[in-house]
C-alpha cells in the first residue's frame, strides 16, 4: 500500500538502473521558479532524469510507424524474432512524422535501429517520457532524453509496496549541567570544520529505479554508446548562495583543496552519488580520521629514537674507533678488511626505529586496526539507520551480458545436439514398433526419454561450463606470482653485480658509496616495475574474471577484488619481504659464502642490521606509489583519455557536420567526461595504503603520518574528480562496504604475525634482550656489540678471495662477521655457538607471546565497543514499540467493528469472552510476528 508524508516518497524499481534522488527531486520543474533550461525537455519544465546516447549515420525524415521496423526487445536486452507487436496507445501525442534510417551501409546498423525503437516502444508504454534530437546532423552523436512523470513512481511505488513511516514522533531532551556545557563547548569549537550545506533531510534520502532493464546489454551489443543521469548544472558557482545546486555545494564545500580542514559533507555525497560512493567517502573519512592518533604516536616513537641515539650504547660501542673491531670484507678479492667504526652513521639511524619503543608502537598499531574496524561497524550502522537502508534486502541482480551470450550459445548447441538424436529417433522408430515383447507403456516412455529434446526450464552455467577459465586462472595467477618473484631476483642480481663492480673501482669516493648507491637506486628500480606491474596486473585481472563467467555484476566485482588484491599485494609487497626476511640469511659466512652464477656472492644486511634497509624501502616504496600512482595518475590519465576520445570523435566526424546552434546543453557537456568504472581503483589503493600503514609499522613508524597526509590530499583529488571530471554515476544502493571490509580485516589478523616476525628476527631487539638477561655481567648493554660478532681466521679464506691489496696491513689474523658462531679456535669452529639457539629460541617465544597477546587485546577490543551505537539501539526499539501499537490498535479497530456487527447476535456473556480471548491473544504475539505483517 502506497504512504506518502508531505510529497515525499520512497520509491525502489527493482532490476532497473538507479537514479539519485536529487535527480527525481526537481522532475517536475517551475519555470517561474528555476530557469535551468538545460536541464530540461523542449518545454522548459519537465526534467531530464536520464539520457542515452548512441551514435548515427545520414538520417532523413519520412512518414510512417516505427512499429514496422521494430524487433522485440526481452527484460535482459536480447531479442528475439516473433513477438508480438505493442499497442500505440502511449503514442497518441507523437507526431506522424518519425526519424529513421534510410540505407545504412551496415544491415547490423539497420538491426541496431530496429532494436533501439523497440526499447524506447517499451519505455513508452512504461509510461516514461521520451526527447529525441533534432536531426540537424549528418553523422554524430544522438541524445535521448528520459524523463519519468509523478504517476509513474507513485504507481510503481504503490505496486511494490514500498515502506514508509507511518507515524513521526518527536521527543525534545534538554540537556542540564557539566554535560551541556561541554556539549555546546564542543560544538563551538567544531563549528569552522562543518560545511556549509544545507541539512539533508531522512525522507530525501529515497532513491528511484528507473525501468531501464537491460540498457547494459544494450551497451555491450553496441547499440547505444552510453547511458547516464544528469549533472545538476555547472559546478562553477553563480554568485548567490541561495541558488546554488547540489554540484555547485559539493565543488565549493567539499571537491576544493581549501577546504581539506572540513569534514565531509557525507549526506549530500550521498544524496547526489547514492549510497555505494557514499559510504566509500564515509570511510575514507573514517580511515583518514583514526590515522590522525596513529600518526601522533608515530611521531613520538620516532623523537623518542632521536633523543636517545646518544645514550645507546650499542651505537656507542659501534662508533667507538678505540673498539678497533676489524671486520672481514664485503666482496672478493676487490674489498678491503674494514673497521666497524667507518659505520657509525648506519648504526646511529638504525637506532631511529630500532629502539623498545618500537615494540609498543607494533602492539599499538594491531589495537589500532582493531578500533578502526569497530569504528567502522558503528560508524557503517549510524549510516544505514540514517539513510533508511536498515531493512533493505539484496535484490536478486540481472545476469550480466558476457553471461547471458555464453548461456545463449549453450543452449543453441544443445537444440542442435538434441535435433541430431530426433533425426536418428525417426530412423528408428519403425524398428522398435516391429518389436512384439515391448509392452505397449514402455515404448512412448522410451521414445520420450531417448529421442525428444529434454525440456529445462531453468538453465545456467556449471562448473564443466566454467573449467577451463577455472584452469587458465590458477596458472596465469602463479605465472603472475612467478614473474613477480623474478622481478625481484632481477633487482638482487642488479644489487649484487653494482656492488661488486663498484668495490672494484680505483676511486675512493666511489668505493665509500657503494652501499647508498645500490640501495637508492635498486629501491628506485623496484618502484618502477611495481608501478608498471601495478597497471598490468589489472588488465590481467579482469580479463581473468571474464573467464570464470560471473552470472551478475556483484559476483564479477568481488572475483575481480580478489583477484586485483592478490596480485597487486604481492607486487607491492615482495621487495618488502625479501629485504625484512630473506636478505642476508642465506649468504653464508666467511670462507664458506653461498654464490650466484659461480661469481658474485650473496648480499648480507648493513652493519646495522636490515630493519634500515627495510624502512629505507618501505618508505620509498610507499610514498612514490602515493605521489606517482594515486596522484599523478589519477590526474593525468583521465585527462589523456578524455584528449583521446575528443580526437577521436573528430577524425570519426566528417567534415559536413552541422553543430547545433545556440549554446550546448548539459547532456553534451556530460558525455565529454570521462565515464565513471567504479570504486575498485579507489578502494584498491586505499587497501595497499592500509598494508603499508599496517604490516611493517615495526620498521617506519611514519608510515601513518605519511599516510595521513597523502588521504587529506586524496580525498579532495577524488572529490574533485567525481564533481568535475568524471558523468555522473547510476546511484546503488548499498549497506556496506562489501568485501573490502573482510580483506581489511584480513590484514589486520596478518599485521599481527608480520609485525611479531619483523620484531623477532629483522630486529635486534630479542638480541638485546637475551644478551642483558642471560650473558652480561653487568646487566647492561655494554659489550653487545663484541658479543654479537663472531671470529674467523683470514688463513680459512678459499684461494682467490683474499684481499689483493690491503690498506691495514698484513699482520691481520682474525677479522670479524655478525653471526653467532664458534671461534676457530673451538673444538667445532664455524657452528653454531650456543647463544644463537639461544637468541633463536627466544626469537620464536616471542613471536608466540606477542601474536597471543596482541589478538587476545583485539578480541578484547572488538568485545568491549558494541558494534551497534546506544542511541541507534534505542531508536531502533522505540520504532518496533510504534509498530506493535500499531498493529494493537489496527487489531483492536477490527474487532470493534466486528462486535459491532454481529453484537445484536450475542448475548453479554459471549461479548466479554470474546473481549476475553482478544486480549489473551495479543499479550502472548511475539513481536516478531507483529513486525513481520506491519513491515508491509
Amino acid at each position: 500500500m502506497l504512504q506518502t508524508s508531505d510529497n515525499k516518497i520512497h520509491v525502489t524499481w527493482v532490476h532497473c538502473i538507479l537514479l539519485s534522488p536529487v535527480q527525481v527531486a526537481n522532475n517536475m520543474m517551475d519555470m517561474d521558479q528555476d530557469p535551468r533550461k538545460r536541464l530540461c525537455f523542449a518545454d522548459g519544465r519537465r526534467k531530464v532524469d536520464y539520457v542515452l546516447v548512441y551514435h548515427y549515420r545520414k538520417r532523413s525524415s519520412v512518414r510512417g510507424s516505427p512499429s514496422q521496423h521494430r524487433l522485440s526487445i526481452i527484460s535482459n536486452g536480447s531479442y528475439p524474432l516473433g513477438v508480438e507487436e505493442k499497442d500505440q496507445e502511449g503514442r497518441k501525442d507523437e507526431p506522424a512524422e518519425v526519424v529513421v534510417d534510410v540505407g545504412p551501409p551496415d544491415p547490423a546498423d539497420g538491426e541496431k535501429i530496429m532494436i533501439r525503437e523497440e526499447f524506447e516502444g517499451n519505455l513508452k508504454d512504461a509510461g516514461l517520457e521520451i526527447e529525441h534530437d533534432k536531426e540537424n546532423k549528418a553523422h554524430g552523436h544522438a541524445f535521448i532524453r528520459l524523463h519519468a512523470p509523478w504517476q509513474v513512481l507513485s504507481r510503481e511505488a504503490e505496486f511494490l509496496k514500498i515502506k514508509v513511516p507511518t507515524k513521526k514522533s518527536y521527543e525534545l531532551r534538554e540537556e542540564k549541567g557539566l554535560a551541556a556545557t561541554m556539549n555546546e563547548v564542543w560544538r563551538k569549537l567544531n563549528q569552522p570544520f562543518q560545511p556549509k550545506v544545507p541539512h539533508q533531510e531522512q525522507e530525501h534520502s529515497r532513491a528511484l529505479f528507473f525501468c531501464l532493464t537491460g540498457i547494459t546489454t544494450l551497451i555491450a551489443n553496441g547499440v547505444y554508446d552510453s547511458a547516464f543521469p544528469l549533472h545538476d548544472g555547472d559546478f562553477h558557482p553563480s554568485g548567490q548562495a541561495e541558488g546554488k545546486n547540489d554540484r555547485q555545494l559539493l565543488h565549493d564545500e567539499w571537491a576544493r583543496y581549501g577546504a581539506f580542514y572540513k569534514y565531509q559533507p557525507v549526506d549530500l555525497i550521498r544524496k547526489y552519488f547514492g549510497e555505494k560512493i557514499g559510504l566509500y567517502f564515509a570511510w575514507l573519512g573514517v580511515y583518514t580520521q583514526l590515522l590522525i592518533p596513529a600518526s601522533v604516536v608515530g611521531i613520538i616513537v620516532f623523537f623518542y629514537g632521536w633523543a636517545t641515539v646518544e645514550t645507546n650504547i650499542p651505537s656507542q660501542e659501534m662508533c667507538d674507533e678505540d673498539q678497533n673491531f676489524t671486520m672481514c670484507p664485503l666482496c672478493d678479492r676487490a674489498c678491503d678488511y674494514w673497521h666497524l667504526s667507518t659505520a657509525c652513521g648506519t648504526a646511529r639511524a638504525s637506532h631511529l626505529f630500532d629502539n623498545p619503543a618500537t615494540v609498543f608502537f607494533a602492539i599499538f598499531m594491531s589495537l589500532w586496526a582493531a578500533m578502526f574496524l569497530e569504528h567502522w561497524k558503528r560508524r557503517q550502522i549510524s549510516l544505514n539507520y540514517s539513510w533508511d537502508l536498515t531493512g533493505m534486502e539484496e535484490e536478486e541482480e540481472h545476469p550480466r551480458p558476457k553471461y547471458e551470450t555464453i548461456l545463449l550459445q549453450k543452449r543453441q548447441r544443445k537444440k542442435k545436439n538434441t535435433k541430431n538424436k530426433n533425426e536418428v529417433g525417426r530412423l528408428y522408430l519403425p524398428y522398435f514398433m516391429q518389436l512384439k515383447h515391448i509392452h505397449a507403456y514402455i515404448l512412448p516412455l522410451f521414445t520420450l526419454n531417448v529421442f525428444l529434446p529434454s525440456q529445462t526450464g531453468h538453465e545456467k552455467l556449471t562448473w564443466r561450463d566454467r573449467l577451463p577459465g577455472y584452469l587458465i586462472n590458477i596458472s596465469s595467477i602463479l605465472f603472475m606470482f612467478g614473474v613477480t618473484c623474478s622481478a625481484v631476483f632481477s633487482v638482487i642480481i642488479y644489487r649484487i653485480t653494482i656492488s661488486a663492480l663498484m668495490a672494484m673501482s680505483s676511486d675512493p669516493e666511489v668505493k665509500s658509496n657503494v652501499r647508498v648507491t645500490v640501495t637508492a637506486t635498486a629501491v628506485i628500480i623496484n618502484l618502477v616495475v611495481i608501478l608498471i606491474l601495478d597497471e598490468i596486473y589489472g588488465m590481467v585481472a579482469a580479463w581473468l574474471t571474464e573467464l570464470e563467467i560471473p552470472k551478475t555484476e556483484t559476483n564479477f566485482e568481488e572475483r575481480l577484488i580478489l583477484k586485483a588484491f592478490l596480485l597487486k599485494f604481492m607486487n607491492a609487497y615482495a621487495p618488502i619481504f625479501y629485504v625484512a626476511f630473506f636478505k642476508g640469511r642465506f649468504a653464508g659466512r666467511p670462507g664458506d659464502y653461498v654464490y650466484v652464477f659461480n661469481d658474485y656472492r650473496m648480499e648480507e644486511c648493513a652493519p646495522g642490521g636490515c630493519l634500515i634497509e627495510l624502512c629505507i624501502q618501505l618508505s620509498i616504496i610507499m610514498l612514490g606509489k602515493q605521489l606517482i600512482q594515486n596522484n599523478v595518475f589519477e590526474i593525468g590519465i583521465p585527462k589523456l583519455k578524455k584528449l583521446c576520445r575528443t580526437l577521436k570523435d573528430k577524425e570519426r566526424a566528417p567534415k559536413e557536420i552541422v553543430e547545433q546552434p545556440g549554446r550546448r546543453q548539459q547532456w553534451h557537456l556530460d558525455y565529454d567526461l570521462e565515464p565513471f568504472d567504479g570504486l575498485t581503483p579507489e578502494y584498491m589503493e586505499m587497501i595497499i595504503q592500509f598494508g603499508f600503514v599496517s604490516l611493517f609499522v615495526a620498521s617506519f613508524p611514519l608510515a601513518p603520518l605519511f599516510a595521513l597526509l597523502n588521504n587529506v590530499i586524496e580525498i579532495r583529488l577524488d572529490a574533485k574528480k567525481f564533481v568535475t571530471e568524471l558523468r555522473r554515476p547510476d546511484a546503488i544502493r548499498a549497506k556496506d562496504i562489501g568485501i573490502w571490509y573482510n580483506i581489511l580485516s584480513g590484514l589486520g589478523k596478518f599485521s599481527v604475525i608480520i609485525n611479531a616476525f619483523v620484531i623477532s628476527f629483522t630486529s635486534d631487539f630479542i638480541p638485546r634482550l637475551v644478551y642483558q638477561y642471560m650473558y652480561s655481567e653487568t646487566g647492561t648493554m655494554h659489550g653487545f656489540i663484541n658479543h654479537t660478532l663472531s671470529y674467523f681466521n683470514v688463513s680459512n679464506f678459499k684461494p682467490g678471495t683474499v684481499p689483493s691489496i690491503s690498506s691495514l696491513g698484513k699482520d691481520i689474523t682474525f677479522c670479524r662477521y655478525k653471526d653467532y658462531r664458534e671461534p676457530p679456535w673451538s673444538t667445532e669452529p664455524y657452528q653454531f655457538s650456543k647463544q644463537y639457539w639461544s637468541v633463536l629460541a627466544a626469537r620464536l617465544g616471542f613471536v608466540i607471546l606477542f601474536q597471543n597477546l596482541v589478538i587476545t587485546m583485539s578480541m578484547l577490543v572488538a568485545w568491549v565497543i558494541p558494534d551497534v551505537p546506544k542511541n541507534i539501539s534505542e531508536k531502533l526499539k522505540k520504532e518496533k514499540t510504534l509498530l506493535v501499537d500499531v498493529f494493537l490498535n489496527e487489531e483492536k479497530e477490527k474487532l470493534q467493528l466486528i462486535q459491532s456487527l454481529f453484537s445484536r447476535d450475542l448475548t453479554q456473556e459471549q461479548q466479554e469472552e470474546l473481549n476475553v480471548q482478544f486480549t489473551r491473544q495479543m499479550s502472548m504475539s511475539p513481536q516478531s510476528n507483529i513486525t513481520q505483517h506491519t513491515a508491509v
